[in-house]
């Protein structure tokens, strides 16, 4: 009797954050703006504070941390530690362009509440 016991391939998973095309594009047109050397990405965390409990961080980075988990799209990278992953996990960064300005934004299916600006949130 024949076993077929070939590794059975699960399918991927979804992304634990994800970065939405036009929040990649800008990315990329602001390390080409700041002739940012190769290897910088956008580093998002989430710090204690804000006026929710929580805040949004975003800033260029060229080092990278053993605890960093790396998102590669539209040719650019996102990395987030392993601790700020847990408060964005199935969140989505976007690049919203609207009258009231220009900024990152994340969309978070964990934030129970969030402030007017986007820029806070807080858990149940």
């Amino acid at each position: 009797m024949t076993t077929n016991s070939a590794p059975q391939n699960p399918a991927p998973e979804s992304p634990a954050f994800s970065v939405s095309d036009e929040a990649a594009r800008r990315i990329g047109e602001i390390l080409a703006e700041q002739s940012a050397p190769s290897g910088t990405s956008l580093r998002v965390a989430v710090d204690a504070g804000g006026c929710n409990g929580f805040q949004y961080r975003f800033k260029l980075d060229d080092a990278r941390h053993e605890d960093d988990i790396v998102i590669e799209q539209g040719g650019v990278s996102v990395v987030v530690d392993e601790t700020s992953m847990t408060l964005l996990s199935g969140a989505r960064l976007e690049w919203v362009d609207k009258l009231m300005g220009a900024h990152f934004a994340v969309s978070n299916p964990n934030a129970a509440s969030s402030c007017g600006c986007g820029s806070s949130f807080s858990l149940d």
